[in-house]
């Protein structure tokens, strides 16, 4: 049986963001491109992926989700780098991509509070059991990740930690 794994030659699993993925504002001075992702091991009956990004140590009492891709196409295994730019052009049509917590249907890069002990962002890699998800394109995060893990097959991921030094 193959294992559905998730990676990024960009950030490492269990190690630390590189500073070139953070935001740029609300106080951040980052790149804000997406890293290049790949993955393989897909299960059978795989009809499209779903690709999550979450913050679950943001204070806001519901985390933080910096990128919600939906629609990936079944053949797709890798997004390249700065796959989550504004507008989707990047991606692999018909994927789409849905509002981030900053209010962007793009890639938020990593932002946490100055002094923070290091968040973890947590990527994972959705294989679904629909080609699309039946979701209006101004669906909320929430609404995303109900109906991303409604028809999940199986998922890929990985944790990475960032943080910003005290002010």
């Amino acid at each position: 049986m193959t294992r559905f794994t998730l990676s990024s030659p960009d950030i490492p699993s269990g190690g630390s963001v590189p500073p070139q993925f953070e935001f740029d504002g609300f106080g951040c001075a980052g790149q804000n491109q997406s890293p290049v992702l790949q993955w393989s091991g897909a299960p059978v009956g795989t009809q499209s992926f779903a690709l999550t990004v979450y913050d679950p140590d943001a204070p806001t009492g519901s985390g933080w989700w910096h990128w919600l891709v939906v629609d990936l196409p079944a053949g797709t295994t890798t997004l390249a780098a700065h796959a989550g730019a504004q507008g989707g052009a990047n991606l692999p049509a018909p994927a789409r991509q849905i509002r981030n917590d900053y209010g962007a249907y793009a890639w938020g890069g990593m932002c946490p509070p100055p002094g923070d002990a290091p968040h973890r962002y947590i990527f994972t890699v959705h294989a679904l059991s629909v080609p699309r998800l039946d979701i209006p394109d101004d669906a909320s995060a929430a609404l995303a990740g109900f109906m991303i893990n409604a028809h999940t097959l199986e998922k890929a991921t990985f944790t990475a930690t960032y943080a910003r030094p005290a002010a």
